[in-house]
């Protein structure tokens, strides 16, 4: 498992093999070959300025194969078919600009067309442009008029598309958005309010369907299975909790196993689990000590693939957490479905991976 909370922009201009690319699924290939030098990648659209030397026709043919077939792994939140923004990693091709970038493959028509998965389609309305400007971890985006030409019960998911989409960069911790050179602190066609700029705190796909006092409440986004059969792929949803739950992370941990009744979505932690004691922190590593409940049904020792990705998944959307280490009534000897010592897991770098 990749140790990064979000996705780096360092990233190496590598040409895509199939021993790269051969990991497929919902978080794909974990370990990637590594290649000498990297090289760095500017998420600054500004920055694009790359110097190139004169080469011969055949110099010259080698780079233009090369440049074909060099990919930058990307999350793109698109609209799945029952309406939640999911992250999908798609390899688009090699740039200095991946910001700029990954907003332009969320246009409708647009680039993204022909990489769409099954049941995806794009974000924000068709014909749009913007200039992405990167400074000190805000990314200030200036859409085109066109920016504001969408329905109404789309404007949540296209700001928490837009939102979640950039963050994942480390070099961006918040977005501020203007049209046409002009800030915007409320969404163009619905009016909801964003303020000077916003961040992944605003959450992801609310679900509000059992608050009654939203003001005595805080959010919490945890992650559940959501897609077909042959064809699943995990969601964040962003919950309210009682802002009398003083550990984040047991509300987590309860909220895990109770997706929504008609939500369309599956818990993959069993709704029976307990966790033993409190959650500790130490270096950036949670330990979660459960009761056996939290085993592989029929296999003693054994933890579940998906149920250690869904815990890392949601725990690491907490500041202070980087990995997750799992234990059952104390003891650390553990197993994980191939048979390997379980190991603390921390966040990949894609998620929601693989070919539908």
């Amino acid at each position: 498992m990749s140790l990064n909370k979000k996705a780096t922009i360092a990233v190496s201009a590598v040409l895509v093999s199939s021993a790269l690319l051969s990991g497929c699924g919902l978080f794909g290939g974990e370990e990637k070959e590594k290649i000498d030098p990297p090289s760095e990648m500017s998420i600054n659209n500004e920055d694009a300025n790359v110097e190139t030397e004169e080469t011969t026709g055949e110099e010259s043919g080698a780079a233009d194969e090369a440049a074909e077939t060099t990919t930058i792994p990307t999350e793109l939140y698109l609209i799945d078919n029952n309406g939640y923004v999911v992250s999908q990693t798609l390899d688009l091709p090699s740039t200095n600009s991946v910001a700029k970038q990954a907003l332009e493959y969320l246009v409708v028509d647009g680039k993204v067309t022909e990489l769409l998965p099954n049941n995806f389609r794009a974000v924000l309305p068709a014909d749009t442009k913007m200039t992405v400007d990167v400074k000190d971890k805000v990314a200030h985006v200036d859409f085109s008029k066109e920016f504001a030409e969408y329905n109404p019960e789309d404007e949540a998911r296209i700001l928490q598309s837009v939102t979640w989409t950039l963050t994942q960069f480390d070099e961006i911790e918040q977005v501020k958005l203007s049209i046409n050179g002009n800030a915007i602190k409320e969404m163009p066609v619905n009016g909801t309010p964003i303020g000077e700029e916003v961040s992944r705190s605003i959450g992801i796909n609310y679900d509000n369907s059992v608050v009654t006092d939203i003001t005595n409440t805080k959010p919490v986004t945890v992650y559940y299975m959501g897609g077909e059969e042959d064809a699943k792929y995990f969601v964040p949803v962003t919950k309210r909790v009682s802002n009398n739950v003083d550990n984040n992370v047991t509300a987590i941990i309860d909220e895990l196993g109770n997706p929504s009744l008609g939500s369309k979505l599956s818990a993959v932690l069993p709704s029976e689990v307990a966790l033993l004691g409190e959650p500790k922190v130490e270096d950036g590593t949670i330990t979660l000590d459960f009761d056996e409940s939290i085993f592989s049904s029929g296999e003693e020792n054994v933890i579940n693939e998906n149920v250690l990705k869904v815990l890392a998944l949601s725990l690491t959307e907490q500041a202070e957490v980087e990995s997750v280490a799992v234990t059952v009534n104390g003891e650390a000897d553990l197993l994980d479905e191939d048979g390997e010592k379980l190991e603390p897991v921390s966040r990949p770098e894609s998620v929601n991976t693989g070919s539908y």
